[in-house]
């Protein structure tokens, strides 16, 4: 971002899968697991790595998935894990408990995100980073009107609040130790509009409430969030609804697919 100065930190990928049979997507091109599903000529994880190791925002990168040995003879991952500026350790069991195990190896402050979120952008990486000034955690989120501006079926779940609806970016920051309880988030996925009784176990039944009638703003709904953790977790509004948009299934796939013919070249720096 002009006028700033990059600060190196770690990030984190998380590509493990969830259960021992392959997701429906890798099963669909052939694949052990999703990270592995070829998009635009390579690996959805390549482009996740790719993208953080060109950022100057980025040094270490670690990425927990089921077999570290996958990422050994992938073109983009092979030179950097033989300088060992990247490195893959075994997912554990959930997800929260992977966030966890990665940070004992980057430390903090750690950049969080996943190997099927394939259109993050430099700029994203930055502005996220920026914008954590006094926090201890934060999450980029895109609006509604954001994400349907860049396609129309891009995203289908949305968080209502008093200041509009928003989706998730899949992109998470944590400043310290003691944030890391904010990998709570993780326990069964980062994706709550999905199953928004992961708030309730994981932040309180009078959130689980709140978020579902959309009382309050997206910061105010984050504050009541920090109390209940003792940390500040801070939102950051991403204007490129395309942040929002990641691999899940065939549908995405094809959208990402789309985004990604159109964008270019320019993708990484957008």
């Amino acid at each position: 971002m002009k006028g700033m100065v990059p600060v190196r930190q770690s990030a984190i990928i998380l590509a493990g899968r969830r259960a021992a049979e392959p997701e429906p997507l890798a099963k669909a091109h052939g694949v052990s697991d999703k990270c592995l599903v070829p998009l635009a000529g390579r690996p959805l994880i390549e482009h996740v790595v790719e993208t953080l190791a060109t950022s100057p925002w980025i040094n270490r990168i670690v990425v927990s998935i089921n077999d570290p040995a996958l990422l050994a003879d992938l073109p983009v991952c092979k030179p950097l894990l033989a300088s060992e500026r990247l490195v893959a350790i075994k997912a554990k069991g959930n997800i929260a408990d992977s966030v966890l195990s990665a940070a004992r190896h980057t430390g903090t402050p750690v950049l969080i995100t996943t190997a099927d979120n394939v259109l993050l952008t430099h700029d994203a990486v930055a502005k996220l980073m920026c914008a954590t000034q006094g926090a201890d955690a934060a999450a980029a989120f895109a609006r509604k009107e954001d994400i349907l501006a860049v396609h129309a079926e891009g995203q289908r779940r949305f968080y209502t609040f008093a200041d509009g609806a928003f989706s998730n970016c899949n992109c998470y920051w944590i400043g310290n130790f003691d944030a890391l309880k904010a990998a709570e988030i993780f326990r069964s996925g980062g994706q709550f509009a999905k199953n928004p009784m992961r708030i309730a176990s994981s932040f309180g039944l009078l959130n689980l409430l709140r978020f579902r009638l959309g009382l309050g703003t997206l910061t105010e709904g984050l504050d009541r969030i920090s109390s209940r953790l003792g940390i500040t977790f801070r939102p950051v509004i991403m204007d490129d609804g395309a942040l929002a948009i990641d691999v899940d299934n065939e549908r995405t796939y094809r959208i990402v697919s789309e985004i990604l013919q159109d964008r270019g070249s320019d993708r990484i720096a957008a």
